[in-house]
């Protein structure tokens, strides 16, 4: 992995960012996408990676709550609490792994942890990820959560399903997700406890205490032997003394042990007995400090790697690969992975299915605290600068790999100039997979980045990172990202990229219901784009907000979609002009000027094809096929519906696909057509449908179901004629 520095001089006009260091490399194994449809079998639940020691009593407890007896409740709520890093999701993952055959409909995990990142934990998120685990799609995900948990408790009514989250804090977090099938099981695990869970909805409560003298013992002994912890059985039990207990120190010390072959348990727990102070709000009862012993496994590291490691606890989010850690610290790459190996190796680093990093969260704080100790005073803004520049290139070029023709404020030629493109490369992530898995990592990033008052590469990023949102459907992420990125813009006084912003948040506030504050971002942006003099910025504001005006008055949205064909003809802006015009003919069409919009779609179907846009002109020519059927025109309006949905399918765009093949079924049955053409409509739909999920498919199974009651009536009527 070449070591890439780039140097920026001469005069840019606009904004622009230097880069200081940037690594194209991505450790980064891509996922497949999970599968969708009614026959999904979610299997989430994380395998232990350790042998289980001396939970069997508590294993027990569980089985008998939730096993399958007469006693067992029809949905069954646990919650489990106690110290981090004291074995909750070991427990919980083992007594899914041994109840697997209670569960015959899966298994579905979701970490709180990094929802958390969010105000108050994004239950809406969580919700998502259960109806795509449920085989969901992203385009059939509903944007408000109300709607979201009906469409879960419809997908998990007729399923046994265990549904596991992790990290929990606020009882809210966890009605939401309650299934509804019979015999499933929610199990919860937190830090603190969630009594109102108890006392309002029923839950089970376990408190997990910290391992007793012998469940360390044998800890101690599976890691390093039976044989040592024999010969050393004093020291053995002054080191679970001081561990207090806690399964995460115990792992720790064992690691040290193991790695230091000269050091003896003796002469460890002479360490340990002294080390006392640190992470004081980590300890256990206040007596034996987690810190205390993951500063003697610190102690132990190498300088460089016990540097690296201190700077790994200021590195904003959970997860990183060689190239982030190689940036944060200012080193190549080479000498990134070698530490990194050091730091796992002393199980101070865990390495994810993926081939990323990441700590404990007790580690990342012990690391942050030496970074506060030891790193001058100045180094974290620089690590932050260091850290949001290397995702702003990365998210740069992942944007410009989905598609190069957007318009984009951040002039960014210089540093993508010199900086190597991974999504280019063969083999390469696919851009959009790239951005899904570092998501929670780059809202992290924006969030310090914004603390430490780096307002230009935070806007800057925001602008980059919407191409995410304009294809998944994340929208409190959305919403946090622009929201950032436009108070970053405001701050320093740059009105295009404000404008961009605003106008982009009032996309993911219209999802969710806040029309009042979207039309007042849309109309900060109005003026926003005004004072830069940018046209093609306010041409796509008015087309923005044209698309606010179609749902509240359509003779001012075809008004915004004018104004926004005049000004991209001003910035030369053809694509956006092709666009502008489709939004315009949908707003004559629903204004009742058919034969205006007609004309107006042509043009915007031939110029989408002249920009070579196949996706967008197909659904232009969808929207003609409902204008002919308005002017009165079934016939053509059936060929050119026929048409469009021809090359959406073609395109992979099976949501528009669906639409048009369920308007050709409604068209066909208005018009008195074939019964067999309407089942062979209606059933293509709904295969799409079915696989992505959408709630729209039992619509559907319920047309075609009364398809089949009419044949049989005929049959019927036929047979009495004919008797």
């Amino acid at each position: 992995m070449p070591h890439v520095r780039n140097e920026l001089s001469g005069n840019v006009n606009g904004p622009s960012v230097q880069a200081q260091q940037i690594h194209g490399g991505i450790t980064f194994n891509v996922q497949l996408p999970p599968p969708s449809g009614p026959e999904t079998k979610p299997d989430q639940v994380p395998s232990l990676t350790v042998r289980f020691i001396n939970r069997s009593a508590d294993l027990s407890v569980l089985d008998g709550w939730f096993g399958g007896g007469n006693d067992s409740p029809p949905v069954g709520l646990g919650a489990l609490n106690g110290l981090p890093g004291v074995g909750k999701t070991a427990i919980v993952s083992r007594w899914a792994e041994k109840s697997r055959a209670l569960f015959p409909d899966g298994q579905i995990y979701v970490d709180f942890a990094p929802l958390r990142d969010g105000a108050g934990g994004d239950t809406s998120e969580a919700v998502g990820m259960c109806l795509r685990a449920l085989g969901v799609s992203d385009t059939n995900i509903p944007g408000a959560l109300a709607e979201r948990v009906k469409l879960f408790r419809s997908r998990s009514a007729d399923r046994r399903l265990l549904i596991v989250l992790d990290g929990v804090n606020q009882p809210a977090q966890v009605r939401s997700l309650v299934p509804k099938g019979a015999g499933s099981v929610l199990l919860v695990t937190s830090n603190g406890r969630l009594n109102e869970l108890a006392a309002l909805d029923g839950a089970r409560m376990m408190s997990l205490g910290p391992l007793d003298m012998d469940g360390g013992l044998r800890v101690l002994a599976d890691r390093c032997g039976e044989a040592a912890v024999a010969a050393e059985r004093p020291a053995a039990e002054r080191l679970v003394e001081s561990c207090g207990g806690l399964p995460v120190a115990l792992h720790v010390v064992a690691a040290r042990l193991l790695t230091n072959r000269r050091l003896t348990l003796t002469a460890l727990a002479a360490e340990l007995a002294d080390e006392t102070g640190r992470l004081n709000g980590m300890s256990l009862h206040g007596e034996h400090s987690v810190s205390a012993v993951l500063g003697l496994a610190y102690n132990d590291l190498p300088h460089d790697a016990a540097r690296l490691y201190r700077l790994l606890g200021w590195l904003p989010g959970r997860t990183f690969d060689v190239g982030t850690a190689a940036v944060a610290a200012d080193i190549d790459t080479a000498t990134a992975e070698s530490l990194l190996n050091v730091l796992e190796a002393a199980s101070l680093l865990d390495v994810t299915e993926d081939g990323r990093f990441r700590f404990h969260d007790l580690v990342r704080l012990h690391a942050g605290e030496r970074a506060a100790e030891e790193e001058p005073a100045t180094e974290q803004q620089l690590l932050t600068t260091r850290v949001v520049t290397h995702y702003l290139v990365l998210t740069a070029l992942a944007d410009r790999a989905v598609r190069e023709d957007r318009l984009r404020i951040a002039d960014l030629s210089g540093p993508l100039r010199d900086a190597p493109d991974p999504f280019a490369a063969g083999g390469g992530p696919p851009p959009l997979a790239w951005l899904e898995a570092e998501r929670a990592n780059i809202l992290a990033v924006l969030r310090a980045a914004a603390r430490h008052g780096l307002h230009t590469p935070v806007w800057q990023l925001a602008e980059g990172f919407t191409v995410l949102f304009l294809h998944h459907r994340h929208l409190g992420n959305w919403k946090e990202s622009l929201e950032l990125g436009a108070a970053a813009a405001a701050e320093a006084v740059a009105p295009a990229a404000e404008a961009r912003l605003r106008s982009l948040l009032s996309r993911p506030l219209m999802d969710l219901g806040e029309y009042d504050r979207a039309r007042a971002e849309l109309e900060s942006a109005v003026a926003c784009a005004e004072v830069s003099g940018h046209p093609a910025l306010g041409a796509s504001v008015q087309e923005f907000f044209g698309r606010y005006w179609d749902r509240f008055d359509p003779f001012r949205a075809t008004a915004a979609y004018r104004r926004s064909i005049e000004l991209n003809i001003e910035a030369g802006e053809w694509r956006g002009v092709a666009i502008a015009t489709y939004f315009l003919g949908c707003a004559q069409d629903a204004e009742g000027d058919h034969g205006k919009a007609l004309e107006t779609l042509r043009k915007a179907h031939q110029d989408l094809t002249a920009c070579e846009d196949p996706r967008m002109a197909a659904r232009a020519t969808a929207a003609i096929g409902v204008v002919h059927e308005h002017l009165g025109d079934p016939d053509e309006a059936m060929r050119t519906l026929a048409e469009a949905a021809r090359v959406l399918r073609a395109q992979r765009a099976s949501h528009y696909e669906a639409q048009a093949l369920v308007r050709l079924a409604d068209l066909t049955e208005r018009t008195g057509g074939r019964r067999d053409a309407v089942r062979e409509h209606l059933a293509m739909a709904l295969e799409i449908y079915e696989a992505g999920g959408s709630p729209e498919a039992e619509t559907l199974r319920g047309r075609l179901e009364g398809l089949d009651l009419l044949e049989r009536l005929d049959e019927t009527s036929q047979g009495d004629a004919a008797g």
